[in-house]
């Protein structure tokens, strides 16, 4: 029987000899992301996702959300573009209308696809209608429900290989896998390697090509709602700056989880929101030295 996978710990330390790309002197430089997300019954998901963006760092910001709130959205963040897009009879959001965010999404240096998003049928129709109108050098990450259509879609994995980037619970790596979950850390490689993408699940991020770093940070304060939507966000955000999807999916899961220990301090160890994690990014960033 086979030992553990070995890993690399995450610290402050480690972190400081990988460091983060420049940041560009304009929005441009910074870079362009774009976030896919919020059908009516949860808008505020795409905008925790895009607010954590612009936290660490990336430039400029696009939210293409249903269209009924589109303008409390762009009202709710003034620092973003809005994009409205054709919705469902009940709000959710219709697959085949993203080609409204076409000029966006074939400019953008990221792109987020899924916080907010609560119909599994128009999901794996935005997946496939979304493979030919991303641009060919852009980070592509997965939340949420289109975690839950990947293993359905197989052609959009195939698209995005090497510069994709998913971010499951352990109930979305179990429909990832289509199977029960076993040991984390084997089965977070696994699924990198099924998807030539790098994973970050709970405390395990991993690499197709069989790197594990693991951040031996954060509480179960972090299991909130919108934490995920936080932390899909960061990643996105920091490979709009320029960064590899691993060297993203690592920084970024430190400063969640660090970001989940200092409120864990100030608020309680349960009990803080996940919109309270947004100002606590950069500060985490600045104390290990960016």
């Amino acid at each position: 029987m086979s030992g553990p996978a070995e890993h690399e710990t995450v610290t402050p330390n480690s972190l400081r000899t990988w460091p983060l790309p420049e940041a560009g002197d304009s929005k441009y430089g910074r870079g362009a992301l774009v976030v896919v997300g919020g059908a009516r019954r949860s808008p505020g998901a795409a905008m925790l996702s895009g607010l954590a963006a612009l936290r660490v760092g990336a430039g400029r910001l696009t939210l293409a959300v249903a269209a009924s709130v589109a303008t409390a959205v762009a009202v709710a963040v003034p620092e973003c573009g809005i994009v409205p897009l054709d919705e469902t009879a009940d709000g959710g959001v219709r697959g085949a209308g993203v080609t409204a965010a076409e000029g966006d999404l074939s400019g953008a240096d990221a792109v987020l696809i899924g916080p907010g998003l609560d119909d599994p049928d128009e999901m794996q129709r935005m997946l496939l209608a979304l493979v030919p109108l991303i641009g060919p050098d852009a980070i592509v990450v997965l939340d949420a429900f289109a975690l839950g259509v990947l293993p359905k879609v197989p052609q959009f994995a195939e698209a995005f290989s090497g510069r994709l980037v998913l971010t499951p619970n352990k109930e979305e790596a179990a429909r990832l896998l289509e199977r029960d979950l076993g040991d984390l850390v084997d089965d977070i490689g696994e699924i990198a390697r099924r998807y030539s993408a790098v994973v970050t699940c709970y405390d395990v991020i991993g690499h197709p090509d069989g790197r594990i770093w693991r951040t031996g940070t954060g509480g179960g304060g972090l299991a909130t709602s919108g934490s995920g939507d936080v932390l899909a966000g960061a990643i996105t955000g920091l490979c709009a700056r320029g960064t590899s999807p691993e060297q993203a999916a690592v920084w970024a899961s430190h400063a969640h989880a660090a970001a989940g220990d200092r409120l864990a301090v100030q608020v309680g160890p349960l009990g803080y929101l996940a919109s309270e994690l947004l100002d606590e990014l950069p500060r985490v960033l600045v104390e290990i030295g960016v």
